[in-house]
């Protein structure tokens, strides 16, 4: 994972969270550990015994009240408890001006602190989504990732086995490119996982014998969306009479990203085969699953009982002899 620092952060999203820097910017090389915030109310009231440290420190109305009720020396005692750990950094919210001995400190200690004019609670708010975001876990896989009917299919297979051509056939048919060749996923939720495509190819695509195209420059904006949380795998695989493919879907088969166990379909690819039209059914197919109509085992169901009535009505017909 890459490393955050107080700099990545302030470069960002500036702007985003209303950040002015206070400091020298010597702290501003500092790491960030976590995507944790913490507000140190009762460090700087005395109470260090579980205080937690290596977090970002956001102060609000409620701490710089009380750091203003004291005296300078009863300040700078309060602040001393809390730059007794290893801060990342320092933010006080509502554009309230930094008391003197916050800052001496600071600079002594080389903790950058920085002020905002957002309220304590929606600054919280903005930048615990950014850093939930940058310490999420993630991972890149070769594939390809489309929006078909609002389900995230995310394709799979050997280099050349017609990945790009099914998502470009989509896309021609209505559907919503989000990423070609390159997928960058990441897990946003215990059970969620979102695909985008990388910065550097966009929702450009390599057709083979025609080469790099622009998706949303041919298909317009509606062909393309910059996320989606990902669904069902579908794994293509060249045709192979040896390996036997899925008959009835009776038992579902899953695969694990980034810990989130999602549905996967192999589909076998053979010249002739309409790739693109299985697609649509299987996304149909799996929203049916989620609002929980199974058909392959409904069908299951009714098979098991139509054997089991026939076998009761041969028995009854051999028992009666009238």
């Amino acid at each position: 994972m890459e490393i955050v620092t107080v700099e990545k952060i302030f470069r960002e999203r500036k702007e985003g969270l209303e950040l002015t820097l206070l400091t020298n910017e010597m702290g501003l090389k500092k790491v960030v550990p976590s995507n944790e915030i913490h507000r140190p109310g009762l460090a700087l009231a005395g109470f260090v015994d579980r205080v937690a440290g290596k977090r970002t420190q956001v102060l609000g109305e409620t701490e710089m009240s009380f750091l203003s009720a004291r005296d300078e020396s009863g300040r700078r005692k309060a602040v001393e408890n809390i730059f007794r750990f290893d801060l990342p950094c320092v933010i006080v919210t509502k554009g309230i001006t930094a008391p003197v001995e916050l800052l001496e400190l600071a600079e002594k200690e080389g903790v950058p602190v920085f002020s905002s004019r957002l309220s304590t609670v929606e600054f919280i708010n903005r930048l615990g989504v950014y850093l939930d975001n940058l310490f999420a876990p993630h991972t890149t896989i070769h594939g390809t990732l489309v929006d078909v009917y609002g389900v995230g299919l995310l394709y799979t297979g050997k280099s050349g086995v017609g990945k790009s051509e099914c998502a470009l056939d989509l896309v021609e048919r209505g559907h919503r490119l989000v990423a070609d060749d390159v997928v960058q996923i990441i897990r946003k939720a215990p059970q969620v996982i979102v695909g985008t495509g990388s910065e550097l190819l966009g929702h450009h695509m390599e057709v083979r014998g025609i080469g790099i195209i622009n998706i949303e420059k041919l298909f317009g904006i509606r062909a393309i969306r910059m996320q989606k949380r990902i669904e069902v795998q579908v794994n293509l695989a060249h045709w192979d009479d040896q390996v036997e493919f899925e008959r009835l879907g009776v038992e579902d088969k899953y695969t694990t990203i980034l810990g989130v166990e999602i549905p996967v379909v192999t589909i076998p690819v053979s010249p002739g085969k309409d790739i693109t039209v299985i697609s649509e059914v299987i996304a149909m197919n799996h929203m049916l699953k989620v609002y929980g109509e199974d058909s392959a085992k409904v069908f299951s169901k009714r098979h098991a009982e139509e054997i089991y009535r026939r076998k009761m009505v041969g028995e009854f017909l051999e028992s009666d002899f009238e």
